[in-house]
């Protein structure tokens, strides 16, 4: 931890009208673990503990955050996101609806890991009903590694949680010194901390020792305007991506099928395409009523319907612009409200 403090002491110079104008706002920061709370075994080396660090000491470690806003902390879990899962989503989203309907708080900083930050920031962007700040933070080095990441970024999504600026602008994720609508961001990069990126679209905002400078809004459904809700759910239902490639067979889409997924995501070639025999078989299960999205494994573009495959005909829905990790979620939280292929696409055009 020594090192991660020391790491931390060219945050000391901030801007004291930037403190000034949000020091007052109220930002509870709820942890869940993940690189930015890690420990390496040994200094110096690659390996280290996702989620070694508590909340607090994350909250400790920080010069000057808590001059930016009032700061209290709470752990929720304490995982690497490669673990996280439905019940975890459940539970987070319920807990931060709370926080924001709270009288007591005016904006919540969540702690991740990277690995599924994308997935989980986009599911609270469609299940939390506030207009009050919402800010994922993560690292790409763990917290005791030489020139550490997660510090610089968890002072500007605390600056970002108590600026005016975000209210109604959905889940943002800071990284990087950038903030970006977690509908768009995705991770690029397994090692590099510049990984995230809107690969379609622009930044929501730079930030820069917490100032922050804001560009458009997002255009898409989300928060207030969200139509999906997790107030009465236990579980999510099962969805699966299946990853297209040359010779695909049918045999991951059979199993799937077999095992209970009311839903698949095909992470296909170019525009969300697949071999003859999968398709076929695809159009078997819409038939026979499971929801079949497609995608792709470019990484970016729009998967526009009715382009190079008949969407109406197999009984497919588009995911435009929704890449394979974040149409899942999309599926999942659209199958808690119908079944109707035209319904769930249109769900896909709205949000």
């Amino acid at each position: 931890m020594r090192s991660f403090i020391i790491s931390l002491s060219l945050l000391a110079g901030v801007s004291l009208a930037t403190m000034a104008e949000a020091q007052d706002a109220r930002v509870r920061i709820v942890a869940t673990g993940g690189t930015i709370a890690g420990e390496q075994a040994k200094a110096g080396e690659y390996g280290y503990k996702a989620g070694a660090f508590d909340v607090q000491q994350l909250i400790d470690a920080v010069p000057n955050l808590n001059k930016l806003a009032v700061i209290s902390g709470e752990q929720v879990v304490k995982i690497g996101s490669q673990d996280m899962n439905d019940e975890v989503w459940l539970k987070l989203a319920k807990r931060t609806n709370a926080i924001l309907n709270s009288n007591d708080f005016d904006g919540v900083v969540i702690t991740h890991g990277t690995d599924t930050l994308e997935e989980t920031s986009y599911f609270l962007s469609l299940v939390t009903h506030s207009d009050k700040p919402i800010v994922m933070v993560a690292a790409m080095r763990p917290a005791t590694a030489i020139s550490a990441d997660g510090p610089g970024n968890l002072y500007n999504a605390v600056a970002a949680a108590a600026s005016p600026g975000a209210h109604g602008r959905g889940v943002l994720i800071s990284m990087n010194d950038e903030l970006d609508y977690a509908r768009n961001a995705t991770k690029t990069n397994a090692t590099r901390v510049q990984t995230f990126a809107s690969v379609n679209r622009g930044p929501a905002a730079l930030v820069n020792t917490g100032t922050i400078n804001w560009f458009q809004p997002l255009d898409k459904k989300y928060g207030r305007t969200s139509a999906f809700s997790v107030d009465q759910l236990t579980s999510l239902p099962r969805v699966d991506i299946i990853y297209a490639h040359p010779s695909m067979s049918v045999d991951l889409i059979d199993a799937a099928v077999k095992n209970g997924a009311r839903g698949l995501v095909i992470a296909g070639v170019g525009a969300g395409n697949m071999t003859q025999p999968a398709l076929d078989r695809l159009a078997a299960a819409a038939k026979a009523g499971v929801a079949v999205v497609r995608s792709s494994r470019t990484g970016s573009g729009i998967i526009y319907r009715n382009n190079e495959i008949d969407d109406d005909k197999m009984g497919f829905v588009a995911s435009g612009e929704l890449n394979p990790g974040k149409a899942r979620v999309l599926l999942q939280l659209s199958l808690t409200k119908t079944n109707d292929v035209a319904e769930i696409q249109r769900y896909f055009n709205e949000y």
